[in-house]
């Protein structure tokens, strides 16, 4: 099971480790950490070092209750640590957390080679054509609402068979808009319980079914760290 990142094929038959850097004032764990180039260089140079195979970059938080950012904010913020990391390591494979088309094409054009889209397409109606235009794969995450309102929208049904349909739906419109590489993400804390995270880490193999890779996102959020009774620095 492969994907093509601009010309590098990344295997991922076996698990693969991305790592995550947030250059937002108020990401939930690293918020301002990263707050210049030096900052940012090593912490990138350190995750690579360890042997991250992806690095996602982010600069819209999307932890509950954070204020909204405008896409050229957004854009501003991200598009210069881009070309940064670019230049600084040739071959870095770049993910880019974002839901708007607009900053995916910025990125995409300076080299990203990955969309990561936590709305699976649904907040920006150009963001299917605009990740099939560049050949990219794309990473689609299951969510309600927007990161303001997830919090929520936490009522299911039957909470696993609703993200599979999710899933048949917006798979099926990403093929037909002409992506080819897709993979996976089945959302840990964005419109779920604590207890519905569990229930879906439990019953992971059923994604399989889909035959697509699967991004699972668990880090410091708060499934792990409220589970622990400690903080998201310690857990």
């Amino acid at each position: 099971m492969t994907v093509n990142c601009n010309g590098n094929i990344l295997d991922l038959s076996s698990p693969k480790v991305m790592g995550i850097l947030n250059i937002t004032p108020d990401s939930f764990y690293d918020g301002g950490r990263y707050g210049n180039e030096h900052e940012i260089k090593v912490q990138v140079k350190k995750m690579l070092d360890e042997g991250a195979a992806i690095i996602d970059l982010g600069a819209y938080s999307s932890r509950p209750g954070a204020a909204p950012l405008d896409a050229e904010e957004e854009y501003r913020r991200i598009v210069p640590i881009v070309k940064l990391l670019r230049d600084s390591f040739p071959d870095i494979i770049l993910s880019i957390d974002t839901f708007r088309s607009k900053v995916a094409h910025g990125c995409l054009l300076h080299g990203a080679a990955i969309i990561n889209d936590i709305s699976a397409g649904n907040l920006d109606p150009e963001m299917l054509a605009t990740v099939a235009s560049y050949r990219v794969p794309y990473i689609m995450m299951h969510m309600k609402g927007t990161p303001a309102t997830m919090g929520m929208q936490t009522d299911y049904d039957n909470l696993l068979t609703e993200i599979l349909y999710y899933f048949s739906e917006r798979i099926a419109a990403a093929r037909e808009a002409g992506i080819q590489d897709i993979i996976i993400d089945p959302g840990f804390g964005f419109a779920k319980t604590l207890e519905q995270n569990y229930e879906v880490l439990q019953k992971m193999e059923l994604f399989h079914h889909l035959g697509l890779p699967i991004l699972t996102g668990v880090s410091r959020k708060s499934m792990m760290y409220k589970l622990l009774h400690t903080t998201p620095d310690n857990a």
